[in-house]
């Protein structure tokens, strides 16, 4: 029941937070968005007291793990499947084009409207 109410009162903080972006529609940008980082802080730090919250930071630091371990391809591999991509939109686009125009001619054909 206690985690309950953690999970709540960091919800709540984070709605504070926002709704303090809101409310302070008269002050500097630079206190509203420091009121939601304090909100956002202070939801964070009740949700690290929490069991789900340890599971949720333990996964987010895994997936920052493996997102590390991604192979990113070198500039020259980007531009030749940028190009080929390419090729292919334009390659596709001239056929379907062609078809078109073929079952257009087709349609008026059929219809006796003249080709």
């Amino acid at each position: 029941m206690l985690n309950k109410i953690k999970l709540l009162s960091a919800a709540l903080l984070l709605v504070a937070g926002i709704a303090g972006f809101y409310l302070l529609a008269d002050k500097p940008t630079v206190v509203r968005i420091l009121v939601v980082l304090a909100g956002l802080a202070a939801s964070v730090a009740v949700l690290w007291t929490t069991p789900l919250g340890q599971q949720s930071f333990g996964f987010i630091g895994e997936a920052v793990a493996e997102s590390r371990k991604v192979v990113w391809p070198t500039r020259k591999e980007t531009i030749q499947t940028t190009l080929v991509v390419f090729v292919l939109v334009v390659v596709m686009a001239a056929f379907l084009a062609l078809v078109d125009i073929g079952f257009a001619f087709m349609v008026k054909w059929l219809l006796g409207r003249g080709a």
